[in-house]
């Protein structure tokens, strides 16, 4: 509860005006009461009708100022809701970005999608609603509801002409605010895309460290969504403010009504007296009686869910003191690697897996599916940690160095090729967002990527829809390819990155890794004998642990495996 109610510290001033407005406005009322007494004994017990007059307009200036109290108060308590959200929105955000994928899929992606907009939601209704109703309403909903029971509701006549006033007010408030709470939903639509494209893409985030850049992209949405948020609710807290100077003019109008009765002996003062106390106090506190218990009861929920998000430790995080250095070379070795995803995983996904890698080799790693290559490449850039073993870089267990400085110097084109909405230029720039127009061109020529960004009308300012929807599978994977490429990386990871295209594109690719990035150690995951067969050493898993380790010569003598995946392909052919 605490991590939670730190965020509406910064607010603390705005929630204090909203208490004092409120406190402004129960005096209001407070005085009510007390105004009609005086009518009650000095006008109308004395048929003095200009006293009568004179106090009644006095009640209508203290009604006015209880409705100006109330604005102020609903204004307040929305600025301070609102911002408050806002701000713990983009705590949580910033604590996701800290997550490993180990603590992610423990939540789900679509669990944390709810935590921080629908639940965070809930907690900023209720925080508001503390501020403006919880001690009043309950308290006067329990002594009028008794006090009412027997009242005579003869002059209820009046409301006859109230009513139609209040649904005029209340038609005119729905009408103003159902566009903003239109454009209020696809603010939210454009949040929760936001954060769905942020986290189905994680990996690549973190690969190319723009947490950053996301959480900056992330504050324009909410931003956003604040703002729209404020002016929608702006035009509702309108409802009760206006309500309340209705239903305290009807009160003047029953004191005038009500009065000519007494004085014909139609109504005793006792029932005048006791009408105008309470029938208000019953009108204000049943509006929100209802909804203030449910709103409690639903944010109870949503404070244990964002709390939850908040305790949780990163199962990844960086030593004290990790090293630094100007840049790796990108000589990688694993020592007797072994891996799960859990703890409470009985297999292993990976099991005593040892070989080396020098920098500026090719290595190609071949296997069966499910035989654990993905794996094998992901624990480089520390995605996971190992679970046994070691795997060094440079002769230094990875643990050490700081992990936005190992991810930074590694270059990783995923199984799935991932895109962010954007222009090409933006999305290249994820590798290196100091590169210039003439870099950008280079690394997609190398990539076989300028061709066809060129094609495009507006060439290298092409809108990439979200996930890359609007380009071919070849394409998305060229320009992951020349993303990777643009950071110069001392390690370069392909999985399995040219599956989309011709074997003459993928030909000339590989022929810009021997020339652009000579000196870079390059981990090739690919199903393609071809795509492989001139690595420096191929890597054959198979059943989680490496089979064997050598050339495309020396495999076809020594490894059944590898030897398999060749006869079948040369079959094909």
């Amino acid at each position: 509860m605490k991590r939670i109610l730190k965020y509406i510290v910064p607010y603390i001033g705005t929630v204090l005006l909203a208490v004092m407005f409120m406190i402004f406005d129960v005096i209001c009322v407070m005085l009510e009461p007390y105004l009609m007494s005086r009518i009650i004994e000095n006008g109308i017990m004395k048929g003095n009708t200009s006293y009568i007059v004179n106090v009644g307009i006095l009640m209508v200036l203290v009604a006015i100022f209880a409705a100006f109290s109330g604005v102020m108060n609903a204004r307040c308590s929305a600025k301070a809701g609102v911002s408050f959200a806002a701000d713990l929105r983009a705590g949580i955000f910033s604590k996701v970005q800290e997550f490993s994928f180990e603590n992610i899929d423990k939540f789900s992606t679509e669990s944390l999608v709810t935590r921080m907009t629908n639940d965070v939601t809930h907690i900023q209704h209720t925080v508001t609603m503390c501020m403006r109703i919880m001690v009043r309403a309950p308290l006067m909903f329990l002594f009028a509801i008794f006090m009412t029971l027997t009242l005579n509701a003869s002059i209820s006549s009046i409301f006859i002409f109230i009513v139609p006033i209040l649904a005029l007010s209340l038609a005119l408030i729905i009408i103003k605010s159902t566009p903003l709470f239109g454009i209020m939903q696809k603010a939210m639509d454009k949040l929760n895309g936001t954060i769905r494209e942020n986290l189905m893409n994680v990996r690549v985030v973190k690969s190319f460290v723009r947490q950053e850049d996301e959480k900056e992209k992330f504050n324009k949405a909410n931003t956003h969504l604040m703002e729209t948020s404020l002016r929608a609710m702006y035009i509702v807290i309108l409802n009760m403010p206006i309500m309340s100077l209705l239903l305290n003019v009807s009160t003047v109008l029953i004191v005038w009504f009500g009065g000519n009765q007494i004085i014909n002996s139609t109504m005793t003062v006792a029932e005048l007296s006791a009408y105008l106390n309470y029938i208000n106090h019953i009108l204000f506190s049943l509006m929100m009686f209802s909804m203030m218990f449910i709103n409690m009861t639903r944010a109870s929920a949503s404070f244990k869910r964002v709390s939850e998000v908040f305790t949780t430790e990163s199962t990844l995080k960086n030593i004290k003191n990790p090293i630094i250095t100007e840049k790796l070379s990108g000589n990688v070795t694993f020592k007797d690697v072994s891996f799960k995803y859990s703890s409470t995983q009985k297999e292993y996904v990976l099991k005593n897996v040892s070989f080396e890698a020098k920098k500026g080799e090719v290595i190609a790693v071949v296997g069966g599916t499910g035989s654990g290559k993905t794996t094998l490449v992901q624990l480089i850039p520390r995605l996971f940690d190992v679970t046994e073993g070691e795997l060094l870089i440079d002769g230094v267990d990875i643990k050490e160095y700081d992990i936005d400085f190992l991810r930074e110097n590694i270059g990783v084109v995923l199984q799935k090729n991932t895109l962010f909405s954007g222009s090409v230029s933006e999305n290249l720039r994820w590798g290196n967002e100091h590169a210039t127009d003439e870099e950008i061109e280079f690394f997609a020529r190398a990539a076989q990527a300028h061709e066809f960004i060129t094609a495009f009308p507006d060439g290298y300012n092409t809108y990439i829809d979200q996930g890359g929807a609007n380009l071919s599978g070849g394409q998305r994977q060229r320009l992951c390819i020349a993303r990777a490429m643009i950071k110069r990386p001392a390690i370069l990871i392909l999985d399995d990155s040219t599956s989309a295209v011709d074997t003459a594109t993928e030909r000339n690719i590989r022929e810009s890794f021997n020339t652009v990035l000579k000196d870079t150690t390059t981990f090739i995951i690919a199903q393609r004998i071809s795509s492989v067969r001139d690595a420096d050493k191929i890597v054959v898993m198979n059943n989680s642990t490496v089979e064997a380790v050598g050339t495309h010569e020396e495999l076809l003598k020594t490894s059944e495996t590898y030897r398999e995946i060749y006869e079948s392909q040369q079959g094909v052919k």
